[in-house]
């Protein structure tokens, strides 16, 4: 015991000064003024020398499980103490080596240890540079971030970056690999966001209890049919039941609604994004004209029923054939799509997200923001990996959606829309 004692005093440098009974007492050589004006640094030092010691003692106790106390003599025995070596671990977000005790079994060959092995995973490292790295920490300046009283190693850039890739690669395995089996959904808001030239549709589902889930994404060059398509083929693969009726929120791309018929049947329930047929209509419309033909297309989508927001927008649409005809044509097209949740009877909040697919663009503004960082995409599989990081941070931070008690309304209309199919077929 007492040899032991002086091996930790010695890892601690001093400032450990007994060791007995499972308690650790502390010899601070400070003065009291001292350990006021530096206190924060002074435990933070302390806690990690302690940790440490921690993990020496684990380390210790197993070798004494498997060979028994250090000074001991029996000759029965099942291993031999066999010095000590200096290894690495992972501790406090980077590498650290730590004085660690070998065993030598009697075919002399070196006995690994369980505990080392635990300190040695790198699983823990990954997830913490993941972390920071999403948050907003470069891996030039993680080295920098990471404050410690430990001499550490393995936090260069080369390899945080390698410890980032290897992190961001399991977790788009488990991602592209999600089951959607358990989710109760009511609908699906699909669009895509642009990585300096790579694109990415990602689906955000919403349940019945409000909450929203990242279903899935995929990537390409543009948002085609087939792209679209394969996105909803493998969430189908996952275990989406393609079965049900589902309210699709889109963005208004044609690729994507053709998609979703395919998938779905050409009399699935599409909610064309309101906000982008707003802006879809003022581009093709001098300033001068913009705010008042917005101001009429916002009032018309305000509206509370649908016979009334159809006629002020038809009535908008014929204004706009003198004014500018293209502008006429954009608000035209898909004009009955845009008021889906109208003709549902979808009321306040819930109306108000279920009209735009603002709720999977902000889980684009948090992916954005983090990956504005990146000054050099290497390839689709670089793009894939830091999206579905971001994603899923985002995920994380998700809340349920404004009008989520309305949700029953929906759930009623689309099982109406269901059985009115139904009795059409028979």
């Amino acid at each position: 015991m007492k040899k032991r004692y002086r091996n930790m005093q010695k890892k601690a440098n001093g400032k450990i000064r007994e060791i007995s009974d499972g308690r650790i007492l502390l010899e601070l050589p400070l003065s009291v003024a001292g350990v006021i004006s530096s206190l924060p640094e002074v435990i933070r030092g302390l806690a990690q020398q302690t940790g440490l010691l921690l993990m020496s003692a684990a380390m210790h106790s197993e070798c004494e499980m498997i060979a028994g106390l250090k000074d001991s003599k029996n000759p029965l025995r099942a291993a031999n103490w066999w010095g000590s070596d200096l290894s690495p671990v992972y501790y406090d977000k980077q590498k650290v080596r730590i004085d660690r005790p070998r065993l030598r079994g009697k075919d002399n060959k070196e006995i690994p240890l369980a505990t080392l092995q635990a300190f040695r995973d790198p699983r823990g490292m990954r997830s913490s540079v993941m972390k920071n790295m999403v948050l907003g920490i470069s891996s030039r300046n993680y080295e920098e971030t990471v404050e410690c009283f430990v001499k550490g190693y393995g936090i260069k850039k080369s390899s945080v970056s390698r410890h980032f890739v290897k992190a961001t690669a399991e977790q788009m395995r488990e991602f592209m690999e999600r089951d959607l089996t358990g989710l109760d959904l009511v609908a699906i808001f699909i669009d895509g966001i642009a990585f300096k030239g790579h694109l990415v549709v990602v689906a955000l589902g919403l349940d019945k209890g409000g909450r929203k889930h990242v279903l899935g994404l995929w990537q390409g060059a543009t948002e085609n049919a087939t792209i679209c398509g394969g996105l909803l083929e493998d969430m189908a693969r996952r275990g989406l039941n393609t079965g049900k009726d589902y309210l699709f929120v889109l963005d208004g791309s044609k690729a994507l609604r053709s998609a979703v018929s395919k998938q779905f049947g050409s009399d699935v329930a599409v909610q064309r994004c309101q906000q982008h047929k707003r802006r879809n209509v003022l581009d093709h419309l001098p300033k001068k004209h913009q705010h008042a033909i917005d101001a009429r297309i916002s009032a018309a989508y305000k509206m509370a029923d649908y016979d009334e927001a159809r006629k002020s927008l038809q009535l908008t649409v014929k204004y706009l054939e003198k004014l500018n005809p293209s502008a006429a044509a954009s608000l035209k097209e898909g004009l009955e799509e845009t008021l889906t949740i109208h003709k549902f009877g979808i009321t306040g909040l819930l109306r108000k997200t279920l009209s735009t697919t603002n709720p999977i663009e902000s889980c684009f503004s948090v992916t954005k923001t983090i990956t504005g960082r990146v000054k050099r995409w290497r390839g689709d599989e670089m793009v894939q990996r830091w999206a579905v990081a971001s994603l899923l941070r985002a995920e994380k931070k998700f809340k349920r959606v404004k009008g989520y008690k309305e949700i029953p309304k929906l759930i009623a209309a689309l099982q109406h829309k269901s059985i009115d199919r139904k009795e059409a077929a028979a």
